[in-house]
This record gives structure tokens, sequence and C-alpha cells, in this order.
């Protein structure tokens, strides 16, 4: 690397600019260095032609480089996507950030139903944090989409900072860059430079620096894998339809003992015991629930995955998936099935048992209903 290149690094994902090698990271023409924000190759091809490259770099060292922060006196503020909480949850992080203050923000909250009363959704979150083991000092929900609940974050994060430096931490696609966006349009100078956003896993590969003041400032770090996501098993095709875009419209279906519902051929859920119950399903308005008889279901797989059950489609690597299978016995209440980047499906009644099935990967959970 030139000493021409040393202090340049891309606006967009953080990562050092060089000139050299054009397949590796951080490439950019020559030409790019006289421009006022360097954006790498990368970059510049996901912003303007929607393509990810390979970014070279493993899940172990953007852990690495996140656990630096654990030795660094400073706000955390750690967002999470409220429609996949346990998908976007980072299990580590309290080793991770140490002792520092840390502040919970949910993303996303333009993707629930409008109707949803934040106060019970803003308990729901501190309750589903602390049976994580973490206790942040405050949370907050917004949208980077509508706007809501940003102006208020800003306020709240300039208050806990008390001088500090604020890292913006998260798992791969909660939004954390868009957040930052937002906050340079509303707050910085209009002629800072916009960080990289995707849907894509692993858009931000390093830390990005931003000024608050003369001494301190906010950093945007890389988004964590969580490989029990589903998204990180799809193809960019798949991905676009399991990815909601806007408030997502819940499916209500009444189902009696010995059905099965299908969410295209990504998932399963059996409905093995109970009195007739109401199954609400929440994912992407994109993909196609497909309700069927228990004795019908596996039949009803392996003649038609990827046809009338996809995603997957002809462009994924797995073209069926290895499921296996959770059983749930639910003694009361509203219950949620959660499968990890996908969705969940809320169940109301008592006595039911369900089977849940899933690509191997992917986690399978339950949890006190968020809209219960």
């Amino acid at each position: 690397m030139s000493k021409n290149e040393e202090h340049y690094f891309c606006s967009g994902c953080g990562v050092q600019i060089q000139t050299s090698e054009p397949k590796k990271i951080g490439y950019a023409p020559a030409s790019a260095l006289t421009r006022e924000h360097v954006v790498c190759k990368r970059c510049f091809r996901l912003t303007h032609y929607n393509e990810i490259q390979p970014s070279g770099i493993s899940d172990q060292e953007f852990l690495d480089l996140i656990h630096t922060l654990s030795h660094k006196d400073a706000l955390i503020v750690k967002i999470v996507d409220v429609v996949d909480l346990y998908g976007s949850w980072i299990s580590s992080i309290k080793r991770l950030i140490g002792n520092n203050t840390l502040l919970l923000v949910a993303n996303k909250i333009d993707l629930l139903p409008k109707s949803l009363n934040r106060n019970k959704l803003q308990h729901w979150l501190m309750r589903e944090a602390s049976q994580q083991g973490l206790k942040p000092a405050n949370s907050t929900i917004i949208s980077t989409v509508t706007g809501e609940g940003l102006d208020e974050t800003i306020s709240i994060i300039e208050e806990m900072r008390k001088g500090k430096d604020v890292y913006i931490v998260g798992s791969a696609n909660v939004g954390k860059s868009s957040f930052i966006n937002q906050l340079l349009k509303r707050h910085g100078d209009e002629k800072d430079p916009l960080i990289t956003t995707s849907h894509f896993p692993g858009t931000t590969l390093n830390m990005i620096q931003i000024p608050l003041d003369e001494q301190q400032s906010l950093y945007d770090t890389p988004g964590i894998i969580n490989r029990h996501q589903l998204s990180h098993y799809l193809s960019d095709k798949s991905l676009k339809l399991v990815t909601p875009t806007k408030e997502i419209k819940p499916m209500v279906y009444q189902l009696n003992s010995g059905q099965t519902l299908f969410i295209g051929g990504l998932a399963r859920l059996d409905f093995i015991k109970g009195e007739p119950t109401s199954f609400i399903v929440y994912v992407s308005n994109r993909l196609t629930i497909h309700r069927t008889k228990l004795e019908k279901a596996d039949q009803l797989y392996q003649n038609h995955i990827g046809e009338l059950l996809q995603p997957p489609t002809s462009e994924d690597e797995q073209a069926v998936f290895d499921f296996k299978s959770q059983t749930f016995k639910l003694k009361d209440g509203s219950v949620d099935i959660v499968f990890s980047g996908l969705g969940w499906i809320t169940i109301k009644g008592a006595g039911v048992t369900v089977n849940a099935h899933a690509p191997k990967e992917v986690a399978i959970s339950h949890r006190t209903s968020i809209l219960a």
C-alpha cells in the first residue's frame, strides 16, 4: 500500500482503501482518491447495482473488533430488529461491551401493526432483554424509514453519553447504518457522506468514525453475523422475498388438530393436539402460506418444494433444506413460535401441542406474544 493510500478509508463501509489489487477488499481506482469522499468498489457496486461481493473477513474478526469496546469508556447503543428480536440479538453482548452504559434501541417499528401500543411494546422489550441477561439503562423504539422515535432517541443519546464517545452495535441488517444516516441528515453537515446500507449481511466492514464535537465521536461498527438466521442461507432473490419492507399484514387461520401450515418452503408448523385454535402468521407479505392436512404434509413438501412451496427457488444453493423439528407444549396465554430471520406464528389457545420445522441451521424458539 502506497503512502498516498494510508489515510483513505471507504466512507461507505469503513475499510481501508487500496488501489493495486482489484479483486481484494478495499479496492478503488486511483482516480477515486481525488474525490471528496472515497468509496470502495464493493460499496459502489452495492449502491448502484445492488450487487454484493464477499468481504473476505471472518465472523471471528468482526467479534474481535467489537470486543475492543470492553476496554473503552463509552456509551454503547445496541440496535435490534423488533420484527426479529432473537435473530438480531447478540448473545455475547455483555462480554463484548464490558461495563459500559447500554441503550437498547428497537428498530423497524414501521413493520408492525400501527395499532400496536408503544408503551406496552417497550415493556415487552425490556422484559425480553432481562430474560436474555441484559439490563439496559434505557430503551427506545424507532423506525429509520418513517422517522418515528428518532429525534427522541438522539436526545437520549446526547443526555446519556455525558461527553463520551458513542458506539452503535448490532447484528447484521438491524439498521445501524440507516440510523446513523438519519442522524447525519437531522443534525450533521449536509456534506457528510452517507454510510452504505443494504439488506445484505456484512455491509459495514470496519468502524466508521463520525465526529460529534471536537473531542468525541460516534462510531458505526460492523454487524455481527448470527448464523442461526435464515437469511444467511438464501439467494438474493429469496432474501428479498423474506425481508419485509412495509407493514406486515397478519394472516389468520383457524385450525383443527391434524393440520399443517407451510411458510413457503422455508418453515412448517404442525398442529398436533388441542381444541380448534387461531394461528396468526407474521411474515413478509410476499410469502405465501399453505394449509394442508398433517398426513399429507411430507408428500406436499417432496412434490412441490421450489414450485408451489417457494422460496427456496432454483437460485438457492439448497433447493431442498434438511429440516429439524421442535415440539412445543403450550399451557396457556398467547405464544409466538419464532423462526429466526423469517417471522413468527402466534397461537392463541391453551393445552396446545405443535411441532415446528425449519432448516437445521435456523433457530426456533417461543416467547410471550409480542402482540398479546
